[in-house]
């Protein structure tokens, strides 16, 4: 809580009255020394409550007095475009899709005082939401607990012991379900309570500024809106490649594993991505036997050298998961769960030869996503998709047609566009895109947007790899300004007390300058702890603005405090000791 000098005003006021309380009890014209204290205290707390609500009161109305001026303010300056073209529109913002995204991007829309709807063909939330993150993580949460409860050598060192430690699948299912029914209809009622206007159906566009809207089979939903600007939000699907037959039983996607409908006792994974890692945590901690089959030639090609390394050692050696690496599942034969196993056919990448069958229980397709944007009928604006789905795009959102210039009012976020498919990302291109399309130029700086990888330990990441950040460094004349520090969580006091002390930290860095580069987390609560630099690393701070920074103790934030003070730094200028902010604050606001 900050005080203010008007509530420090007002606890002086109200001390000095309950002291005159005080002595007036004492006074011998009182009745009686008890009753007069009993009578001082209760018109002290009488004073007290009317004086606090009476505070209370004036201050909500002052901030509702605030908020309100800002958003005339900003609806005034988001309306003059329409005003000036004379036109009027159904609403000043339709976004296609309610997932993430769309979600983030209506909240604020709402907040600039826009007029708002969301067209939503499927479920609200998206991908994320019903076949994604929030489920996903329900099932790593239930079979993490699974794999410490039956981890009795780990147990044992802080003095536990437990023996016959069992699970039930299907509560395990009903979790993941209900958790995502849950924060579908979560966001769906803060949509609606903020005014949003939730149409239901598939859309495609029928001008620059109309869309038609319908459920196949239905003829009682449906309809066509005008608006002055348009969002594409329409995510994501599943990319299975050529070859791969999906039955939904014994060879399926990511969206039918999250029914965890059954545990193969042999499941092979294609692809050894963030989906991929995830699952092979999820089904080793519930007793299955794990084979990747992975394209590149290693394992988690897109993480850091350096950590995929320890990752492995810790994610995948120890537990029952082998692998094949260096090439392509070119053939997949369902089978019959309980009965007959799946064949896949492996196919060296670089000679095009088979290699090997094998023969599994299950095989999950985790190989990647491909845009969902069939249908939109982008034609009628003069734009068309990339040879993958996906819809051109600058760094404002702005849709770009067949010749690269920008479609007006047309505005295109998340997995759509391809730019970064992750659903935070989503949400801050959609922020970004009403910002722009109110006049208030923004251009988020995806270099800056944190990723996870929810394993047991998690792998977390900002910025770029040591690998990209050297290449980038040589081709442009910095070469032997590139630095990197790295520590370890067995030196992190707050790890070694869980006994889980498997990780490091690593920070990549110009020594020259300060600015940091990337950031790479492998160990206990890495997805929580990427923040600090992916923050800093967005507002522009560099190693000398932050090594000061004060972390508690013990706490595993401190791991990220090590990689900073570790940082050397040829001679560059300090910051001040007090930012001028910190200057100018009132006495009072620091108390």
């Amino acid at each position: 809580m900050t005080l203010t000098a008007h509530s420090l005003g007002s606890c002086s006021l109200l001390c000095r009255a309950a002291s005159h309380s005080r002595q007036s009890a004492r006074h011998p014209s009182e009745l009686s020394v008890g009753a007069g204290r009993r009578a001082s205290h209760r018109v002290a707390r009488k004073s007290l409550v009317d004086y606090s609500l009476t505070s209370l009161n004036q201050t909500r109305a002052f901030v509702q007095s605030v908020r309100s001026q800002q958003r005339r303010q900003v609806r005034t300056a988001c309306a003059i475009v329409t005003a000036q073209a004379g036109q009027k529109y159904d609403y000043d913002l339709v976004i296609i899709g309610a997932g993430v995204g769309g979600h983030g991007a209506a909240m604020h829309a709402i907040e600039s005082g826009l007029k708002v709807a969301v067209i939503e063909g499927h479920d609200i939330g998206g991908t994320c939401v019903n076949r994604g993150c929030v489920p996903s993580k329900a099932l790593l949460a239930a079979s993490g607990r699974v794999r410490d409860m039956k981890n009795a050598h780990h147990l044992k060192s802080i003095g536990i012991t437990v023996s016959n430690v069992e699970f039930e699948r299907q509560p395990i299912a009903d979790h993941a379900n209900q958790l995502a029914a849950n924060i579908q209809q979560n966001l769906k009622r803060s949509l609606e309570g903020l005014g949003v206007d939730i149409l239901v159906g598939s859309a495609k566009l029928t001008g620059p500024h109309s869309i038609k809207y319908n459920l196949p089979g239905r003829v009682d939903v449906g309809g066509e809106v005008t608006a002055k600007d348009i969002m594409i939000a329409t995510g994501s699907v599943p990319f299975v490649p050529p070859g791969i037959p999906i039955d939904g039983k014994t060879v399926f996607t990511s969206d039918h594993a999250l029914k965890l409908d059954w545990i193969p006792k042999w499941i092979a994974i294609i692809g050894s991505g963030y989906i991929g890692l995830e699952f092979s945590d999820v089904y080793t901690a519930l007793g299955s036997e794990v084979t990747f089959i992975e394209a590149m030639d290693k394992l988690m090609p897109g993480f850091d050298s350096e950590i995929a390394k320890l990752a492995q050692r810790v994610l995948v050696n120890p537990r029952h998961i082998d692998w094949h690496t260096g090439v392509l599942a070119t053939k997949v034969t369902p089978g019959v769960p309980g009965v007959k196993p799946v064949v896949i056919e492996l196919t060296d990448v670089k000679t095009k030869e088979k290699v090997d069958e094998i023969e599994v229980d299950a095989c999950l397709v985790a190989t990647g996503r491909a845009p969902y944007t069939h249908g939109l009928n982008l034609g009628v604006v003069g734009v068309e998709t990339d040879r993958r789905g996906f819809v051109p795009v600058n760094d404002k959102m702005q849709v770009l047609d067949g010749k690269g210039k920008t479609v007006p009012h047309l505005y295109c976020i998340g997995d759509a566009n391809g730019k970064y498919m992750l659903a935070h990302a989503a949400s801050a291109q959609g922020i970004s895109a009403v910002e722009n399309m109110c006049g208030r130029e923004h251009v988020l700086d995806h270099n800056t947007v944190p990723a996870a990888c929810f394993t047991h330990p998690e792998v977390s990441f900002v910025g770029t790899t040591e690998e990209q950040a050297r290449e980038t460094a040589q081709k442009n004349g910095y070469g032997d300004k590139v630095a990197v520090v790295k520590t370890s969580f067995k030196a992190n006091s707050k790890a070694l007390a869980e006994k889980e002390s498997d990780g490091m930290a690593k920070m990549i860095y110009r020594k020259d300058t300060g600015d940091i580069l990337g950031v790479h987390i492998f160990g206990l609560h890495a997805a929580d702890l990427i923040h600090e630099a992916s923050n800093a690393m967005a507002t522009h701070q560099r190693v000398q603005d932050i090594k000061f920074n004060v972390h508690a103790h013990p706490t595993l934030s401190e791991v990220l405090d090590e990689l900073f003070k570790q940082a050397h730094l040829e001679k560059v200028d300090r910051p001040d000791a007090k930012p001028a902010a910190a200057q100018k604050m009132p006495q009072e606001a620091r108390v």
